[in-house]
């Protein structure tokens, strides 16, 4: 009998895995009003654009300009999309979650991943910005 508490138990544990393994969502990251204002003062709207398009580029996001100030930008990873509103001015940017296809996304939470790679494009964002003074 003892034998077969331990097999359930193992049992019970695996099961308990794979689930926590699918539940790999979290509550969708994003960026709101990141002062441009890092190292210098006087940066244009070409420089911040330059920079967030520059930035979205080196990581696969494709980046186009909808209208002055506001940036669309696009990953495809595998069978995952996501996409992301990047407004900006001289003074500051957001990254403000779009859509998404096969990310999980529930109005709320989205897989875990496309946190990461917003936190990957607000870092590039924030690089070029510092090495553009």
């Amino acid at each position: 009998m003892n034998n077969k508490l331990k097999a359930l138990a193992i049992v019970m544990l695996v099961a308990s895995l794979v689930v926590l393994a699918g539940c790999r969502t979290a509550t969708v990251y994003n960026v709101n009003e990141a002062p441009v204002n890092m190292t210098k003062s006087n940066y244009t709207a070409s420089d911040v654009r330059q920079a967030i398009v520059q930035a979205g580029a080196r990581l696969g996001w494709q980046m186009k300009e909808i209208q002055p100030g506001l940036i669309l930008g696009t990953l495809f990873i595998r069978d995952h999309m996501a996409q992301v509103e990047i407004p900006y001015d001289t003074n500051n940017y957001s990254i403000r979650y779009k859509d998404s296809s096969n990310l999980n996304y529930d109005g709320e939470n989205i897989h875990s991943n496309y946190n990461g790679w917003i936190q990957n494009l607000d870092n590039a964002i924030r690089s070029n910005l510092i090495n553009q003074s």
